[in-house]
């Protein structure tokens, strides 16, 4: 006589139910509203309000510098998660810790902080000023911003993967004669490469739709430190609810791309491996 497995949650109909309820409220219903809205707009009206050279700039500079403070996260954050999950030291647990910060910071406070640190009069500000290097209300602050809340996203994707990863490999490959340099290139980056690429996707989309920490630290200038998400809240503010909407619209498509691609690589890399 077989026994039945008991279950935890509740049977499948009800959690299933509870999953299309939450994920339509929270995610399927905001987006279609948002395509209805833009719905209304003409082809012309839409191009117009989309592709305005207000509009480029914003879209360059959001995805240019949310795309190069990725790449210095996907770096800086496996060296970070390799020193936390490889080595022992005083005060491990407490920087740790600290990693998670950017994530229970809010992000006006993370905004305001790095305004008042990173310019020309600041603390660290004042020491660039002196070479002729304006930090603040510039690309660079926005950079500097989008690297502050997105770092988190590395080090959490890719901590349990060198958690679980065998150190016999590294020790057989060491034997063999490979210098640690081949070591971590051949042996440990190609199972890295997952969750490196996960946590780039990751720290990308938030810099696509950050605001509060790159509000107070961009300077807002049109044409030069405005991103996107802001210029969508200055076009509401101008009651100008189809460029908003447009403008929404296509960094929503830009996002989704993104993720779906970065996706796609992700699924296609341990394949690559195994072969």
């Amino acid at each position: 006589m077989k026994h039945r497995t008991a279950h935890v949650l509740p049977g499948f109909g009800l959690s299933f139910g509870i999953t299309v309820s939450g994920i339509s409220l929270m995610v399927l219903v905001p987006i279609g509203a948002l395509l209805l809205e833009a719905s209304g707009m003409s082809p012309a009206t839409f191009i117009e309000e989309a592709f305005s050279e207000r509009a480029l700039l914003a879209y360059r500079l959001t995805i240019g510098t949310a795309f190069c403070a990725a790449g210095i996260n996907a770096a800086v954050g496996v060296l970070i998660a390799w020193t936390l999950t490889r080595y022992d030291f005083p005060g491990k647990r407490f920087l740790d810790g600290i990693v998670d910060l950017p994530f229970a910071l809010p992000t006006a406070v993370a905004g305001i902080t790095l305004a008042t640190l990173y310019s020309t009069n600041g603390w660290i500000g004042s020491l660039f000023a002196g070479w002729g290097i304006k930090i603040a209300f510039t690309p660079i602050g926005i950079l500097l911003a989008m690297v502050f809340t997105g770092m988190p996203f590395v080090i959490r994707s890719v901590q349990p993967v060198l958690e679980e990863f065998d150190p016999a490999h590294e020790e057989a490959a060491a034997s063999l004669g490979a210098k640690p340099a081949t070591v971590f290139r051949r042996v440990i980056l190609p199972g890295l490469l997952p969750a490196i690429l996960t946590g780039f996707s990751l720290a990308m989309a938030r810099g696509l739709g950050e605001y509060g920490s790159v509000i107070f630290i961009a300077g807002n200038l049109p044409y030069q430190t405005e991103v996107s998400s802001l210029l969508i809240v200055a076009q509401l503010e101008e009651y100008d609810y189809f460029g908003a909407t447009a403008i929404a619209v296509v960094m929503l498509v830009v996002s989704f791309l993104l993720l779906l691609l970065l996706n796609l690589a992700g699924r296609i890399l341990p394949s690559t491996e195994e072969k």
